[in-house]
């Protein structure tokens, strides 16, 4: 062998076994909660949800990793664990929850590929001004179905293009009994103080596709930030429901806030809407938040005269 073959030779192992410089870290937070709540309810036709003093706790760790590579580009990860039942593949996973992958850069914006508990991008916004009133256990209906997303989903960040501006895109795969389903996102935050958004997108099988669209604004001026939201869910053409709703907030100082805020809720083919109104006080002092709120609805269930009410006290802790 001649010395050009073993200088060859020696090169190529040492490409085989030498490693890219990759500057990474790896990460873990998580939070914690204790509450106690309590349900006082007159809803006879779709049963009382009285139930006294209830206590509840939350928990989650969240491990996440990221490094830049030699040619600019991010990519990271994150792992969820959570003891909670998983609602997507049942609670034998648990608990394992949330994961995804992200690669990103200046040039090509953000993709992230999530493999479970994934959002949309008309879904990432679909959070009503209120703050989703309806999730608390008061007999209500539900909110408006959001564009598709969930396992195995795609999401798009494009890069910036102009100072406030930001452009994002889905996509949920089809699977046995619904096509490949998209969504978009637009927020605009090129004002100080002012947020627009909108986001569009559908879900469901063919034969009964859902379009899901989210507009909201807010604004703040001073202590005080204004918020409105509106989300129609169609179903082929005829609307299905709609959420309209209102909060205002009130920053007492930099670690107390107020927040009032009231929803409705209408339904296609019923008579009467749900309606909630809500009031909640929150102190936040290094990594702990004291909250306590009361919530009061109307028409629980589209029926008539029916009327919950529930207040709630919180303690939560991030690290």
């Amino acid at each position: 062998m001649n010395k050009l073959q073993k200088i060859g030779l020696t090169a190529l192992a040492g490409s085989l076994v030498a490693t890219s410089a990759f500057a990474g870290e790896l990460t873990a937070t998580g939070s914690a909660s204790m509450s106690v709540s309590n349900i006082t309810d007159n809803n006879v036709a779709t049963g009382d949800l009285s139930n006294g003093k209830n206590f509840g706790m939350g928990n989650s760790v969240i491990l996440s990793g990221s490094g830049e590579m030699d040619n600019g580009m991010t990519v990271s990860m994150s792992f969820e664990l959570d003891q909670g039942d998983d609602s997507t593949t049942g609670l034998a996973n648990a608990p394992f929850d949330s994961h995804s992958v992200t690669i990103s850069s200046d040039a090509l914006g953000t993709l992230k590929l999530s493999g479970e508990g994934g959002s949309s991008a008309q879904g990432a916004m679909d959070t009503t001004a209120a703050g989703d009133l309806w999730n608390n256990t008061l007999g209500l209906t539900g909110g408006p179905t959001a564009a598709a997303s969930g396992n195995d989903s795609l999401y798009y960040t494009l890069p910036e293009m102009m100072d406030g501006v930001a452009i994002t895109a889905s996509m949920s795969p089809g699977r046995a009994a619904q096509a490949t389903h998209t969504s978009v996102g637009l927020v605009y935050t090129g004002v100080e103080g002012l947020t627009l958004k909108f986001g569009t997108g559908d879900s469901g099988a063919p034969a009964a596709e859902i379009e899901s669209t989210t507009m909201m604004a807010s604004y703040a001026v001073g202590s005080f930030t204004l918020s409105a939201s509106n989300t129609e869910a169609d179903k082929n053409g005829a609307n299905n429901r709609e959420v309209d709703s209102y909060q205002i907030a009130y920053t007492v100082t930099d670690d107390m806030s107020v927040t009032y805020g009231t929803e409705s809720y209408e339904t296609v083919g019923s008579a009467t809407d749900e309606e909630i109104d809500s009031f909640g006080v929150s102190y936040t002092t290094g990594g702990m938040t004291v909250s306590a709120n009361t919530f009061e609805t109307k028409g629980a269930g589209n029926t008539a005269g029916a009327k919950t009410e529930r207040w709630a006290l919180g303690l939560s802790f991030a690290f």
